[in-house]
């Protein structure tokens, strides 16, 4: 295990796309001390920066990287990282998982936006809350996460799984609005509130929230009232009004909602 320490309150924004098991594999300490970070426009070491303990497991124990303390000034902790753990005991910064193709990360604390943006494989879990932008493409891109697992135990904010093409992303809490934007597949899971305009202009997928919604989009269409939904192969109790759409851009979404939960919605059943 690598543990790192910051030395500081960082002030700036620290680039840290390094900070990968990909990256610590097989590297001394020596080794890993002179990778080459940005704190904002100087370039720095990362013994600049954090002082590392390395402790030598067996040759078999995967690479995994602890980092003490608050780095929520520290973006692409763990991108495009294919294998091993990452565990933040504190606040991470922006880009969290960028592009991660498996292993494991875990926060403690809270983590920025943009977090598993455009993730291939692998689980992040987020122990408080989250940005905007988790599990989304990049601005210009309709590449969003294609894979993987984003499991968040506090609030998510806006653009939840923005152009989304398969895996879960699970939210204890709540989340702001425009959850599942421009989705294309995979599942998001809402077990609190959502402020709204979920699914818009998504093509398929699949969005539940278990609390209550200001309202639904008027190109959506309500379809059923389900008992129950599965959810990653767990049942999850209902009832719950199920909605397709976004039938402006032609999409066959699924979008689950409490009926309990959401009263002011009953007018729809007269279309059932």
């Amino acid at each position: 295990m690598i543990t790192l320490y910051p030395k500081r309150f960082f002030k700036f924004p620290v680039g840290a796309e390094y900070i990968s098991p990909d990256v610590f594999a097989e590297k001394s300490t020596k080794e890993i001390a002179t990778l080459q970070l940005w704190e904002g426009n100087r370039r720095r070491t990362i013994s600049d920066l954090f002082k590392i303990k390395h402790e030598t497991g067996s040759p078999s124990d995967e690479v995994t990287i602890r980092i003490c303390g608050d780095v929520s000034k520290v973006r692409k902790i763990g991108a495009k990282m294919s294998m091993g753990n990452i565990i933040v005991e504190g606040d991470a910064g922006m880009h969290l998982g960028e592009e991660m193709n498996g292993g494991v990360i875990t926060v403690t604390g809270n983590a920025d936006s943009w977090t598993g943006s455009m993730m291939k494989k692998g689980t992040i879990e987020i122990k408080g809350n989250a940005g905007d932008y988790i599990g989304a493409s990049y601005r210009g891109s309709t590449q969003g996460m294609n894979g993987g697992k984003i499991v968040i135990h506090g609030n998510a904010g806006y653009e939840v799984g923005c152009f989304m093409r398969k895996g879960l992303i699970k939210v204890h809490g709540n989340v702001g609005r425009f959850a599942g934007i421009h989705m294309r597949n995979g599942t998001i899971f809402i077990q609190g509130n959502s402020e709204g305009r979920a699914g818009a202009q998504m093509i398929n997928g699949k969005i539940v929230v278990c609390g209550y919604i200001l309202s639904i989009l008027p190109t959506f269409t309500i379809d059923d009232i389900r008992p129950k939904v599965k959810v990653n192969g767990e049942k999850v109790e209902g009832p719950f009004y199920r909605f397709i759409g976004d039938l402006a851009d032609e999409g066959k979404g699924k979008l689950f909602v409490s009926k309990n939960r959401n009263p002011h919605l009953s007018s729809y059943e007269e279309y059932l």
